[in-house]
C-alpha cells in the first residue's frame, strides 16, 4: 500500500493552503485519492510537487500580492535596514534586518520583488 498524506499535511509541506491544493486539483495540477470523503495524496505525488516548486524557484509562501520593482534606497544601521522600492506607481518601504538586506545584495537600482502579506512586506530577489 502506498503512503498517503492528508491534504493538510501536504499543504503544510508545500507551504500553501488546503484551498490552494483544492484549486490545483480542479486545474489538474495535482491528483488526490478519496477515502471516506477525505482528500489524500500519495507521497510520490507530493514529492513531485515539491521538486516542481523547487525547480521553479518557488519561495513557498502563500502570499498573493507580489510587486516587482526597483530598489530606490537602502538605509542601513548596525542591526536594521530600511528598503525603499518603486513598484510601478507604488512606493514600498520595508524594514528588515541588515543581514537580510546584505544577503539579498539590495542596493539602489537592483530589481527585487515586494511580497505583501497582511501588514508584512517581504522583499525578495
Amino acid at each position: 500500500m502506498e503512503n498517503l498524506l492528508g491534504i493538510g499535511a501536504a499543504a503544510s509541506a508545500l507551504g500553501v493552503s488546503a484551498d490552494t491544493l483544492r484549486r490545483w486539483e480542479r486545474a489538474g495540477r495535482v491528483t488526490f485519492q478519496r477515502e471516506g470523503g477525505r482528500r489524500l495524496i500519495a507521497a510520490d505525488e507530493l514529492a513531485r510537487l515539491l521538486r516542481e516548486r523547487k525547480s521553479a524557484g518557488s519561495t513557498s509562501t502563500s502570499a498573493r500580492n507580489r510587486l516587482v520593482g526597483v530598489v530606490l534606497d537602502v538605509k542601513r544601521d548596525g542591526v536594521m535596514a530600511q528598503v525603499e522600492m518603486a513598484c510601478g506607481e507604488h512606493r514600498i518601504v520595508s524594514l528588515m534586518s541588515r543581514e537580510a538586506a546584505d544577503e539579498l545584495e539590495l542596493e539602489p537600482g537592483v530589481r527585487a520583488t515586494a511580497v505583501i502579506k497582511s501588514t508584512t512586506v517581504i522583499v525578495e530577489r
